[in-house]
């Protein structure tokens, strides 16, 4: 019996199994695949748009839409859910003992501590604006202050290492 199933079915170049009435009136149905929607995965996390991932697929956007709807409303976490499938195959090579796969893992690490550091010193004037006991900073005319204008006085209370140098004496 198992070739009768397989006899059943055509198959065209890409594997894919061409449906019934192929070469008949219309378009062929769409048949979505576990492949394609693992490439619609990885559009999305290169933030293709809707048109372009529809025309890597041959269908149309409404079609794309139609039977891809999952995939494109996970679209924001797309890139980080191909990240972590990387960094575990990643990992995989790691602890076999891949020497090249080591390096790039700790490069990614490196790498991620750096972004880390960087966040680290740009964040650390946000609360310029809230004084202690949480009240918040007032200009001179009794008002809140602007957001630019906390953040310009906030950079001259800074101390230590990071402090501003002082301005040149004019005599």
């Amino acid at each position: 019996m198992g070739g009768f199933f397989l006899e059943a079915f055509d198959f065209d170049l890409l594997g894919d199994p061409i449906p019934e009435g192929f070469g008949k009136r219309g378009r062929p149905p769409h048949r979505p695949t576990q492949e394609k929607r693992k490439l619609v995965i990885q559009l999305c996390a290169f933030q293709w748009p809707v048109d372009k991932i529809a025309a890597a697929l041959g269908i149309t956007a409404p079609t794309l839409r139609k039977n891809y709807f999952r995939e494109l409303k996970a679209k924001a976490e797309a890139r980080c859910r191909v990240e972590a499938k990387l960094l575990s195959a990643l990992m995989g090579e790691v602890e076999k003992g891949n020497v090249s796969a080591i390096d790039k893992y700790m490069k990614r690490l490196e790498r991620h501590d750096r972004l880390i550091a960087a966040e680290t010193i740009a964040n650390r004037g946000a609360a310029a604006g809230v004084l202690a006991g949480g009240a918040q900073s007032v200009g001179a005319a009794g008002g809140k202050l602007g957001k630019k204008e906390a953040a310009r006085r906030a950079a001259g209370d800074y101390t230590g290492i990071f402090a501003p140098p002082d301005g040149p004496v004019l005599q």
